[in-house]
Order: C-alpha cells, then structure tokens, then sequence
C-alpha cells in the first residue's frame, strides 16, 4: 500500500474550520491537489455527531449543538457565507426553547449566554452532516482525498515543502500546509503525542521566523477547558412532562448549582425514531477527575443519572430517568480554548507558506464556531492569491 503522497496544500484538522476554509480554498483553485488529515472517523470536530453502531437510529451532536452567531460588527464576510449556508439549505434558525435553570430547579428563559447571545441555527441534519455539506458543495469532482483517524505527529519543512509523518507510518508532501487544529502547535502536544517538543516549533526553529514565534508565545498562554460529555439513550417510554415538538430544547445551569450537580449544560434531542436523547456536558474538574480515576464506571454512570435526577426533582417539564438507560462518554481531545486569543495577523506566514485557523483566534467568535468560521474565510482571502 503507498505511503507517500504528494499534494499541493495539506490541511489538518476536520472541524469546520477546515471544512469552510477547504470549500472556499476549492472554490477558487479547482485545479489544486488537496488532502484533508483528521485523528477521528469523520469530520466535524468539536462540532460532530456521534452516530452510534450499538444505537442504531440515534444521532446525538455531543459537541457543539448548534451554530450561535453573534456578528455584532456586521462583518460581511461571515454574514455573506452563513446566508449561503441558508440558501444552500445547510441550516435554518434554531427557534428552540432555552432555560436556565436557578437554584430551586425552576426554569426561565435565558437572555444571554456565552452559548445563545446572537441567532442560533440549527443544521437541516446534523452537526456532522454539516460539515460534510459544507465540503461537498464546492467538491463535487472529489479534489480532496480524506485521511480519517490519522495521526500527525512531526512536522519537518525542508527544501521548500512541508513533509508530514504519521503514527501509521504515511508520509505527507506539500508545497503549503493549513492547521486548523492548533494541537501541533500547543505545548499540551508534548504529553498528547509524548513528544520532546512542540512539533511546530522544531520544524521552524526559534528566530526564523517573527510571526511563528509570536504565533507560538500566544498560544503558549493559552489555556483550554477540558469537557466530558454524557451521552444518554433513554427508554421508548421517556418523554417531557409537556408537549414539546420542536428537535431540541437547552437548559443551562448558574454556577451554584453547576458546583453542586457537575453539569454545565443539558441539551434534549428528538431523534428520528422519536425518542428523547439527552447530551449532558460537564467541565467541572474534580468530576472530570473521578472518572478518569473511577475503578467501576457503571457505578460513574449511575452517579450520572443520580446527579439528573437530583437536578430535575421540582422540575415542570423534565421527567426523571429510571437507572437502565444506557449512557456512553466521551472525553475530548480537542478543547475549547480559553484565555490568551491568537491575533489574526499572525495567521499566515509567507515566508514558510503555513495558515492557521480555528477558534482560537482573537474576535467575538473566540471560543465558538463563530470564531471557527471566520477565521476560516479570512485565512483563504490571504492566500488565495499566492496559491493560484
């Protein structure tokens, strides 16, 4: 089998940063070879759906659950690009009910989060499909060639062109290289790929470069918040206490009772077989801890549902959960980033032909799939014209 393949732009990373940046990329250079690197089955990112194989017609985005669009500076780019996803049909306006939930686990609409401030939007399927979609519009002669649960773990830049090596042993050649995903680049590579140094960093050694060095002291402050995220398949029979038709519904918990319960946000998802799943997600560490140290986690998951129960006991709409629905967990890899935004001057550097983009990029989207996206937009406008 090869393993050694030669392209015109390498892009790594399969969220929808890379997927927005590889749509536009394609759309104005057709005739470019490209290939796409991602560590999971498929693309999405922290914007994916699990799609099980033990749960057959289940569909839970147990990332981010939606598309929160904020834009207060009316930026025309990224209003431009999210109504082509509407005309495109990709997403309509996510109209679902969001709660908060106080102290007494009485719900009232929510004003503003860090998660519903602008207009929510909803894809037509999923957040996976999403991204497909997003790809698939400007490939439809099948220019990229997908590498999914590939691992890059050295980065090397010699006579010209970037070489990428693989834990599966491939070998990646390319003339300009886009990191979507800024693990490489990160000093929490050193313990993830039990590496000695930041790969970026040992293929453009220190002062070769000023914005890779800039690039590379911002993200060295940069932190992330690591997330569990619970997967619940309920029972046939569990429903609302209410009448309730719409594909999701958000609750949202302050942070007293976020302490007390470990759950930062509860999102319901009406599946296409008409059941109720419910994606919980926890960023509390000292949860996150127990579990990666729980000896049973059968006995973790029925302080999952103990901890729902607990939460839901007063509430209105939400009825409990008996202790036989099933419950899968996922720790992520990638983490939304936190603190210290990476200027969007230092996206692209001419000199070593590498962009960047993602969310970890200064603006109001940082942290979000807002961020995501426009960086996406803006990195292909810099390079466009050097490429073609």
């Amino acid at each position: 089998m090869k393993s050694d393949f030669t392209y015109d732009l390498l892009i790594i990373g399969g969220g929808i940063s890379a997927c927005v940046f590889a749509s536009k990329y394609l759309n104005n250079n057709i005739k470019k070879k490209i290939a796409l690197i991602e560590i999971g089955r498929g693309l999405g990112g922290r914007s994916s759906t699990r799609i099980s194989k033990g749960f057959k017609g289940w569909k839970l985005n147990h990332g981010s659950p939606n598309l929160n669009i904020t834009n207060s500076n009316n930026n025309p780019l990224l209003k431009s690009y999210i109504d082509e996803l509407i005309e495109n049909k990709f997403i309509k306006i996510d109209d679902s009910e969001i709660f908060f939930l106080n102290e007494d686990s009485n719900t009232e609409t929510i004003k503003k989060s860090e998660f519903s401030c602008g207009e929510n939007y909803l894809p037509l399927d999923s957040m996976s499909r999403l991204s497909q979609n997003i790809i698939e519009s400007n490939n439809l002669k099948g220019k990229i060639d997908f590498f999914f649960e590939t691992l890059i773990l050295d980065l090397q830049f010699d006579d010209k062109e970037w070489v990428l090596l693989s834990k599966n042993g491939e070998k990646f050649k390319s003339k300009y290289l886009i990191c979507s995903t800024n693990l490489l680049l990160h000093k929490r590579s050193l313990k993830i790929l039990n590496t000695k140094q930041i790969p970026l960093r040992k293929a453009i050694p220190i002062n070769n470069d000023k914005k890779i060095d800039l690039l590379l002291s911002f993200l060295n402050k940069q932190s992330f918040i690591p997330r569990l995220t619970f997967l619940i398949y309920t029972n046939t029979n569990y429903s609302y206490k209410d009448i309730y038709p719409k594909k999701q519904r958000y609750f949202y918990l302050k942070n007293n009772l976020e302490n007390k319960y470990k759950f930062e946000r509860i999102i319901f998802q009406l599946q296409g077989n008409n059941k109720l799943g419910i994606v919980v997600h926890s960023k509390n560490i000292e949860f996150i801890n127990s579990y990666l140290n729980a000896k049973d986690e059968e006995a973790f998951k029925q302080k999952i549902i103990t901890n729902f129960n607990d939460l839901f006991e007063e509430n209105s709409i939400v009825n409990k959960l008996t202790f036989d629905e099933k419950i899968s967990i996922m720790k992520w890899r990638a983490s939304q980033p936190s603190g210290i935004a990476v200027p969007l001057s230092l996206q692209f550097s001419r000199k070593y032909r590498i962009g960047f983009c993602g969310d970890w990029f200064e603006g109001e989207g940082f942290g979000r799939i807002e961020g995501s996206i426009l960086s996406a937009l803006i990195l292909e406008k810099k390079i466009n014209d050097l490429i073609k």
